[in-house]
């Protein structure tokens, strides 16, 4: 909700916090998909009911370390065997030279809507056109469903080519946030040196 007195200048975060930007983006129908290049040994294969620590390590790899993604990081195995045991919760992963190296998560809980929840791969699979053979699953798949609506939401701290490549992919931006957490390196959740490209204010 965008707060009527909020002027134009600049804000102190408090010591502690991390603060980014979010973008939200939607497409209201399917997208023409974008030619990728064949990429040799990638396979994409739908997981049901996961192990909770192979999922917590594939989430770490691909997101975690890097990219500072920590929401599920902080939950419970009851409160995350819950989403990702939900039938209307879709879960695959990208695999490629014996190891599972992407994560792709369609989240339908929602009537009529899709969330693109969590999308992205390890540095082994960039630039080889893995995250293009993934979107276009992933739009494929929502769209076999009955939504008027596929959403996904992206931010700074994440890999800087994200907004462009959902923009591209036919998504539009329909809102922006600042959000501010905890620093999930200053509570103990991750390694002090996740997430490099972002600053620590302690």
């Amino acid at each position: 909700m965008t707060d009527p007195a909020l002027n134009n200048g600049q804000y102190d975060i408090p010591p502690g916090k991390l603060s980014v930007v979010v973008t939200y983006l939607e497409m209201r129908e399917p997208a023409a998909l974008r030619l990728g290049p064949d990429v040799d040994g990638l396979t994409l294969r739908r997981v049901k009911d996961p192990d909770l620590s192979w999922y917590r390590d594939l989430f770490r790899r691909v997101g975690a370390d890097e990219w500072l993604w920590f929401s599920r990081l902080v939950m419970g195995d009851a409160e995350l065997g819950a989403i990702l045991n939900d039938p209307k919760v879709h879960l695959f992963a990208a695999h490629k030279d014996g190891q599972d190296e992407g994560l792709l998560e369609l989240d339908f809980r929602v009537d009529a809507e899709c969330e693109l929840a969590f999308f992205g791969t390890t540095r082994a699979l960039m630039g080889i056109g893995a995250g293009r053979m993934m979107m276009n699953h992933a739009i494929k798949s929502a769209w076999a469903e009955p939504i008027n609506r596929l959403h996904v939401h992206t931010c700074t701290a994440d890999h800087p080519a994200a907004l462009g490549f959902y923009q591209r992919s036919g998504f539009v931006t329909v809102r922006q946030q600042i959000d501010i957490e905890d620093d999930p390196r200053l509570t103990g959740l991750m390694p002090r040196n996740s997430g490099p490209h972002i600053p620590i204010f302690d």
